[in-house]
């Protein structure tokens, strides 16, 4: 399948900003099963400096800096990539990978090889995932026992995340911490992600948060409203003797080719699609239009 994907963001300011210098990570990943046919990003105000690389994770990363006086930035890529799922490895078709254990999985993960050494850092606390209470570890005791598989625990919990919690737009932002998330079960993909792999990591597991796109239908006899998608996020789990296997607790299903990902990290604080800082008074608005619908 073959997507187009359009992703603006637009801030509006009160009072305007003189300087601003910003991080975007937008540029879908080329990897197995999923290539990038073309991409471009425009940026208005024009910037002063603009510059793309790679960052610590392996996700393309583009920093820029206006350096004039504006009251909007407008920030849009358009995209056009080809998704084949049946491309990526099969969890299914591995019959080590698919029934190892958690208790072997921990064993395994003791090895000083790679990629064993690359995965550990996804084990261990990050900035949004930083205290396991007990309530998580006991939410996630309920799946990761000792003896059983990795992939059917990890798949229980995500069946679990989509029947418990309700996806709620209201409660929480950016900054909500994931305790709150797990006392009122009341969240969006992001927040479901982060429970998700708070409970992996209190097995001992490395997990990782997952943020891209997913292909939305509208409603039969609907049209298709332009730009009334958003970005989405998953999470995935490194399983020994396979790899990482994403899941997508929001939706209640393994990604397939409706799936777009852009990057990955240890939580949402590694891979938001913008970030910076600005010179400023007063108030900001913003708002984000991602629109995703087959090629023609």
């Amino acid at each position: 399948m073959v997507f187009q994907v359009s992703h603006t963001t637009s801030y509006f300011y009160e009072s305007g900003v003189t300087f601003c210098h910003n991080i975007a990570t937008l540029k879908p990943k080329d990897m197995i099963g999923q290539t990038v046919l073309d991409y471009n990003i425009d940026i208005s105000p024009t910037p002063t400096e603009i510059s793309e690389k790679l960052d610590f994770f392996g996700n393309t990363v583009t920093r820029f800096s206006i350096q004039q006086y504006h009251k909007e930035l407008k920030v849009t890529t358009n995209s056009k990539i080809r998704r084949d799922y049946s491309l990526q490895p099969n969890i299914y078709d591995s019959i080590e990978g698919k029934s190892i254990t958690l208790q072997q999985a921990l064993m395994a993960l003791k090895s000083y090889e790679e990629p064993i050494l690359a995965v550990r850092q996804f084990a261990l606390e990050s900035i949004l995932i930083a205290k396991i209470t007990p309530e998580i570890k006991a939410y996630a005791e309920v799946s990761f026992k000792p003896n059983r598989p990795v992939f059917e625990a990890a798949f229980e919990l995500m069946q679990r995340i989509y029947t418990d919690f309700e996806f709620n737009r209201e409660f929480t932002n950016v900054a909500t911490p994931i305790h709150d998330v797990m006392k009122e079960k009341k969240g969006v993909c992001q927040d479901f992600a982060q429970i998700a792999i708070a409970c992996v990591r209190s097995a001992g597991l490395p997990a990782r948060y997952v943020s891209g796109y997913i292909e939305t239908l509208p409603p039969p006899g609907k049209v298709k409203l332009v730009g009334a998608d958003a970005s989405h996020a998953w999470f995935s789990v490194y399983i020994p003797k396979f790899g990482w296997v994403d899941f997508d607790p929001t939706n209640n299903q393994i990604p397939k080719n409706q799936h777009i990902v852009v990057s990955w990290g240890r939580d949402y604080y590694d891979v938001p699609p913008l970030k910076g800082v600005i010179y400023s008074t007063g108030k900001n608005k913003m708002k984000v239009a991602v629109d995703i619908r087959p090629a023609v």
